[in-house]
């Protein structure tokens, strides 16, 4: 239901942005508009991104864009001009503003990218939205490979991906013919409502609802932020004398579930997946954990799994390693900027009491998700099995610009707790499962004496500190290869939380 209403709002976005390119490419180049863009863009840049560069040398990059558009084009810096060249002549020169003005290298990138529009069919057919997206594109080149511009259809995409779309929060499902609340998202208007799964609802918008209209129902739970949904709703465990419930819920943004609960590898513990981190994954981990440990008998022990999680929210990898540590540091992150300068320490209980944890990663395994692993092994909170991890540990400020994109700009690394970088490096697991079976059940057999073959690789892993060379980084990362996650992970897994001893050797690094 999610997907076929993002695939309906992007269809509806579509034809516009489209229609808009088109005209955009048929008229004049916009030069008030690129002025605008840049120069905002320049002076978000210059003090923030983690390597210093010049406001000149950025311009100068994001010119060369309109070579990558029209060859025949041509920008340098010579003499205090900006000097347009086009096939045998000089198309414009534009005085070069001093070095620290931002909004007057975006203006003088703009009157450039005016003239070479005026000369060049290719730039026309470009259009102005082009042009600028060929200008971050050029300039980006030169920075590292997570700093971006994302065009306004790009950025609208992300941020529905991100914040959700407008909701309710429940879903139905037919039981016995009746259509029935089956999930209530976590500070969602259903919840907020008082709704709990196993309500029964008659009615949606004044329409009849039972079993067989369940998916249809969902499929209309979804709509613009800000509209109404009325329900009556029948508790089953309220009196049968009791009247049906009305309620009206106003649709709000509810962001995509990525916390799952799978069928553990060990009987009596438990298994949640995390597969993102967006503005909701945090209290979605809260809530589900919290469920879990509420049962009558909770779980002896809990995996992680974090396979295939190429990370997304910072802050919420945060908040789900808060609440799974009593104390102890988290994250530390560096830039050049001081307002890129954090430490991130557990402030709250752990909401397991302290039962034993593994983590399960992959080479998949990036950003965030490599930030909550990282954590959780340096505290000794858990056991983290697998291969070496992606290595993404820089960290992207965000800044609307406006013609509705948006920039995101490398401005800090991530530091594990121990200390080590996690950009390049990648997390070294405790228990390795890409070099095989065989070299699987040796470190098992060796931690059940108390001893983790590991040992040496970790160490070296975590003494390293940035800058570090690329070629320590491969000698260090080749003692347990990047690899997909497989079932050796859950074997492993299950040898952990099954058996105490091995559980505590492996805590020991």
């Amino acid at each position: 239901m999610r997907q076929r209403a993002v695939l309906f709002l992007f269809c509806l976005l579509l034809p516009v942005v489209l229609c808009c390119r088109a005209a955009d490419a048929a008229t004049s180049f916009d030069t008030a508009a690129a002025a605008n863009v840049w120069s905002v863009a320049l002076a978000y840049i210059a003090p923030r991104a983690l390597n210093p560069v010049t406001i000149p040398q950025m311009t100068l990059w994001g010119l060369n864009g309109l070579a990558a558009l029209d060859p025949n084009l041509n920008t340098t810096l010579q003499s205090g001009e900006i000097r347009l060249f086009g096939p045998d002549q000089l198309l414009a020169a534009i005085p070069a503003p001093a070095p620290t003005d931002a909004q007057g290298w975006g203006k003088a990138a703009a009157k450039v990218a005016a003239a070479a529009y005026a000369a060049s069919p290719a730039l026309q057919q470009a259009g102005t939205q082009g042009i600028i997206g060929n200008f971050f594109d050029e300039l980006f080149n030169h920075f590292d490979p997570y700093s971006r511009y994302e065009d306004p259809l790009q950025a609208a995409q992300d941020e529905l991906m991100i914040t959700g779309l407008a909701g309710t929060g429940l879903t139905l499902e037919d039981q016995h013919g009746k259509a029935v609340i089956a999930t209530i998202a976590a500070d969602s208007p259903a919840s907020d409502a008082g709704l709990q799964p196993g309500m029964i609802v008659n009615e949606m918008n004044g329409q009849t609802a039972y079993g067989g209209t369940a998916n249809a129902l969902n499929e209309d739970m979804a709509g613009l932020a800000g509209t109404s949904v009325s329900l009556s709703v029948t508790d089953p465990q309220a009196d049968k004398d009791e009247a049906p419930q009305k309620l009206t819920l106003i649709r709000g943004f509810i962001p995509p579930q990525t916390v799952f609960s799978e069928p553990p590898v060990v009987p009596g513990t438990a298994f949640l997946k995390i597969t993102g981190f967006n503005k909701g994954t945090g209290d979605q981990f809260s809530a589900l954990l919290a469920k879990i440990m509420s049962q009558p008998v909770p779980p002896t022990g809990l995996v992680l799994d974090l396979r295939g999680n190429r990370g997304g929210v910072l802050r919420q990898a945060v908040i789900v390693a808060d609440s799974l540590l009593q104390s102890g540091p988290i994250a530390e992150t560096n830039g050049r900027d001081s307002d890129a300068d954090q430490m991130f320490k557990a402030e709250g209980a752990d909401l397991t009491n302290g039962a034993p944890l593994a983590v399960l990663v992959d080479g998949q395994t990036a950003s965030a998700a490599e930030i909550l692993a990282s954590a959780l092994a340096d505290d000794g909170r858990a056991v983290v099995i697998g291969s070496e991890t992606l290595g993404k540990g820089l960290v992207q400020t965000v800044a609307s610009l406006p013609d509705g994109g948006e920039l995101y700009v490398t401005w800090s690394r991530v530091l594990a707790p121990k200390g080590w970088p996690l950009q390049g490096l990648g997390l070294m697991p405790q228990i390795c499962t890409s070099n095989g079976a065989s070299a699987l059940n040796q470190q098992l057999a060796a931690l059940a004496n108390g001893r983790n073959l590991m040992g040496p690789a970790l160490n070296q892993a975590r003494a390293m500190r940035a800058p570090i060379g690329i070629s320590a980084m491969l000698a260090v990362r080749g003692d347990c290869p990047a690899d997909i996650g497989g079932e050796l992970d859950e074997q492993a897994a299950s040898a952990v939380l099954s058996t105490p001893e091995i559980y505590q050797a492996a805590l020991l690094h």
